[in-house]
């Protein structure tokens, strides 16, 4: 299905979403949670889309493949590991945010950028959703 093509205002109310959400966010940051939530989410689609522009952003090919290791990783600071902690727990909600999860996201940002960083899960997560039901496949940009 062309989402886009036969919804188009809850498509495009979804890319004002992500607009939005955007805001203000390291752009590596940003790819590093979107491959995350879309490995979790299992989106051959946007674990693409994000890879690519991750490369195109500067991220190094060692941090993209070691993503879906992350906590036995080196890799990443303390700041991307409280992201990526986050990430997890908002993509799997059913196991809830532990409030040990939340409170070190909230050592490592301020709560404008916590509000943020948790627009850009909850949007990711809308984008995989959306793209894993319509069978969105990669290479289809």
């Amino acid at each position: 299905m062309d989402f886009a093509a036969v919804a188009p205002r809850v498509f495009k109310a979804v890319l004002a979403l992500d607009s939005a959400a955007r805001q203000g966010i390291d752009p590596a940051l940003l790819e590093l949670v979107q491959i995350r939530a879309s490995q979790l989410n299992r989106c051959a689609y946007c674990i693409e889309y994000h890879t690519t522009d991750a490369r195109k952003a500067g991220e190094r090919e060692d941090r993209i493949y070691q993503l879906s290791a992350w906590e036995e990783s080196s890799l990443y600071t303390a700041r991307e590991r409280a992201a990526l902690a986050l990430t997890e727990a908002v993509t799997l909600l059913p196991d809830g945010v532990p409030d040990r999860v939340y409170d070190e996201a909230a050592q490592h940002f301020s709560e404008p950028e916590l509000a943020q960083l948790i627009a850009l899960i909850f949007t990711v997560n809308v984008w995989n959703r959306m793209n894993v039901t319509t069978r969105k496949t990669p290479g289809t940009r």
